[in-house]
């Protein structure tokens, strides 16, 4: 009996050790697809265009060893600044939609979904037109804190109505009214709007990473790098949050503190996006979904970094496409991302109504 316990326990060892070397090859596999991807359309987003530049003129003009003075130009003070938007922004979203999840344990939450986007749009609109109507210029810091007063005030509404009612496509449609209602007050805050607030607000309300700048990059770059920097180091609070609340509190989270930490996270990120790209619709619920697909689990410490990374890639494949399939017009990022990820989300739903 011995014996053949010990042989047992040694076929056990090596099935735990096969299944660990298989994660792990996963991982590496994801994570280099998901790597050279990005290289890819960094390289992509830079060249292509109404102007075209070569990948041997990219690399010499990022390198500061020559190209031409209109390569240059383009790439130094609209692509580039463009680019950087859209993989600072796109992790945002991705990262903003995995805490959202998180929080309501619900596969579809998001902050478009949940009319958290939608809110901080409103007081966004509200406060370029009080702004732009005493001809005094919107700076970076103050759309942000005005995005984020609109992304809590609706998330508050949010968390009110997660305890009013207990069934989950209750608390996604009040989301989706939310949204609805917020963006009906914006379009009547632009009808009545005068001419330049109207057109700022009508290009800002597509949803677009155009007329990014350096300073707008900084901004960004600090405030979500930062949050994103924070929500990895939660990783074992949020693994422990996930296999239950009595589970997370017997490993000593602080149940209360931790759930206002997700909230002022996501908050802080989708409110970054809204202030500098307006409304960007499905990465925050597609790109979590497929990450956790893809990797074939839900481990924060692996699926965190390879969120950021893959919302990366799909805001720059998203933009590319808005960008060039059309050119010289230019799509709204919101109408691309919603084609992309409106199927997503549909399998998510099937999916989860065959398992129910």
């Amino acid at each position: 009996m011995t014996a053949r316990k010990n042989i047992c326990d040694g076929e056990d060892g090596m099935g735990m050790k096969d299944k660990t070397a298989g994660r792990s090859l996963r991982y590496s596999v994801v994570l280099t697809i998901c790597t050279v991807l990005f290289v890819l359309l960094v390289l992509l987003n830079i060249g292509l265009g109404s102007v075209e530049v070569k990948a041997a003129d990219i690399v010499k003009i990022l390198l500061s060893q020559g190209g031409s003075e209109t390569g240059q130009g383009i790439i130094w003070k609209v692509r580039l600044p463009r680019t950087m938007a859209g993989i600072l922004l796109g992790g945002a979203l991705a990262l903003s939609g995995f805490l959202l999840q998180t929080f309501f344990n619900n596969p579809i939450a998001g902050p478009y979904v949940l009319g958290i986007s939608s809110g901080a749009k409103l007081t966004v609109a509200i406060f370029m037109v009080a702004a732009l109507s005493r001809y005094r210029t919107v700076g970076s810091a103050e759309m942000i804190v005005a995005a984020f007063v609109g992304a809590m005030l609706s998330m508050g509404f949010v968390i009110l109505m997660a305890r009013a009612v207990q069934r989950a496509s209750m608390l996604i449609v009040s989301g989706v009214m939310i949204g609805y209602i917020c963006s009906a007050i914006t379009d009547f805050i632009i009808a009545f709007a005068d001419d330049a607030s109207i057109v700022n607000l009508h290009n800002w309300s597509r949803g677009s990473f155009s007329g990014a700048s350096w300073e707008d990059v900084r901004i960004m770059a600090v405030v979500v790098l930062l949050a994103s920097a924070v929500v990895f180091l939660m990783s074992k609070p949020i693994g422990a949050y996930q296999l239950g609340e009595s589970y997370a509190q017997n490993m000593g989270v602080n149940i209360r503190l931790f759930r206002i930490a997700l909230v002022l996270l996501s908050s802080v990120l989708s409110a970054c996006v809204t202030a500098f790209a307006g409304p960007v619709s499905f990465v925050g619920i597609a790109v979590p979904h497929l990450v956790k697909s893809f990797l074939k689990t839900a481990r924060p410490l692996v699926v965190i970094p390879v969120c950021f990374l893959g919302g990366a890639i799909f805001c720059l494949g998203c933009d590319l496409v808005a960008r060039t399939a059309f050119a010289p017009m230019e799509l709204s990022i919101s109408s691309v991302t919603a084609v992309i990820g409106a199927p997503v989300v549909i399998g998510i739903l099937l999916r989860k109504k065959v398992r129910g």
